[in-house]
């Protein structure tokens, strides 16, 4: 499970930017956090909010990137890999309005916990080559952190957990170490790392042909679980089959005793978006994985997405500690009946231009008291309040009703 996620000079962001999916102690929803004991709670859900060029989709393209650019080697040049649910690698593109970020490196963090074990893994690029890479762990429950490797450029340096072993230190400028152990070695601590980082599904839905790559269940009870999602959400399919022989996937219906086919290619638009997300998530809920999907709500009716928020919360349905990460537009779903304010982030560009993001938690009012519970998020949204959607207030003069 992703705990927090940091990074700084990738896109349009030149700071140090940080993601947390550590809960703060707030009132609201505390039955939907993924609790452990003896460890922090974590968030279930983040949303990204924002106006279009603010942001949004180069945070999800952040972490993309870290976990691509450890991955795509594996999957690629590793045996018996699972299959890695990403469209493409991300490349490490600095912060380019900067004389010096544009020459500086591409910098990440990221902290996440299996099982007993909490890990950091630190990850610097620049020119598409390794600079610094470095992987620590430590017990949920203890305070004492140990290191696994760290690297220096080409240099290498072991910790007690492999350095008995006798392993190549010579490595690719451009491959991460922690790939390179994964493909060369089995090592029982990179093996647990990598195949969390495996895990992760990416979606990208501002790309319209990610609509089409639908990953359908074959097994029996998995598929039924599809079907019955879809029912849940008043889509009256009762079955699918896909013909080899011309590549077409039909959804089926029964009207009146009878049963028809439909090419997939004539549903409609928010139907096949939801068709192409529905096995994805559910893939993650079975399998306590990380989703992250820019543009989920695009072409999905906002009771849909609302429903699909929800599997995440309920914790008789999300059992493993599964994790969502999107962007939206939607205001139906930005309410204080749908989300904690520590899951709601915003993303925006200040005025030289660099992306920053801020949870709705965070934001202070100008009595200095923070944003009650009680408020009407999307009201405030579009008011201009949180200061990440200007266009808005500003055509309207900012007087709402």
């Amino acid at each position: 499970m992703l705990c927090q996620f940091t990074f700084q000079n990738f896109k349009s962001y030149k700071n140090e930017t940080t993601l947390d999916y550590q809960a703060a102690v707030l009132p609201e929803f505390k039955d939907t956090l993924i609790t452990e004991a003896s460890a922090s709670d974590l968030l279930p859900v983040n949303v990204v909010y924002g106006p279009n060029g603010g942001g949004k989709s180069n945070l999800l393209q952040a972490l993309a990137c870290v976990i691509s650019t450890v991955v795509k080697p594996v999957n690629e040049l590793g045996k018996n890999r699972q299959g890695f649910i990403l469209q493409q690698k991300i490349d490490a593109v600095p912060f380019l309005f900067d004389e010096t970020s544009k020459n500086e490196p591409t910098e990440f963090r990221m902290f996440f916990r299996i099982g007993k074990n909490e890990y950091c893994y630190y990850l610097a690029l620049k020119n598409d080559e390794v600079i610094s890479e470095s992987l620590y762990r430590k017990a949920v429950t203890g305070k004492k952190t140990a290191m696994i490797f760290e690297r220096e450029a080409d240099s290498i340096s072991l910790g007690y957990t492999i350095n008995k072993k006798s392993l190549n230190t010579s490595i690719n400028p451009k491959m991460p170490y922690l790939s390179f152990l994964a493909i060369n070695y089995d090592i029982p601590v990179i093996s647990e790392v990598i195949t969390w980082f495996e895990s992760c599904i990416i979606r990208s839905y501002a790309n319209p042909v990610v609509e089409h790559q639908i990953l359908l269940a074959k097994d029996a009870p998995y598929k039924e679980q599809f079907i019955r999602a879809l029912n849940d959400m008043d889509i009256d399919i009762t079955g699918y089959r896909y013909d080899e022989d011309t590549k077409q996937l039909f959804m089926q219906r029964t009207l009146s005793s009878h049963e028809y086919e439909l090419p997939f290619s004539q549903e409609s638009d928010g139907t096949k978006k939801l068709i192409a997300a529905l096995p994805v998530i559910l893939l993650a809920l079975r399998e306590g994985r990380m989703v992250i999907i820019d543009e989920l709500d695009a072409k999905l009716h906002p009771k849909l997405l609302r429903y699909v928020i929800f599997l995440f919360k309920n914790k008789e349905i999300n059992k493993y500690g599964a994790q969502l990460l999107f962007t939206s537009h939607d205001m139906y779903t930005l309410k204080n009946t749908i989300f904690r304010r520590d899951e709601i982030w915003f993303a925006a560009e200040n005025a030289s231009h660099e992306s920053e993001i801020y949870s709705l938690h965070e934001i202070r009012g100008e009595d200095n008291d923070r944003i009650k519970n009680t408020a009407a998020y999307d009201k405030q949204y579009l008011e201009g309040r949180y200061g990440a959607d200007p266009y808005l207030s500003n055509m309207l003069g900012g007087d709402f009703a």
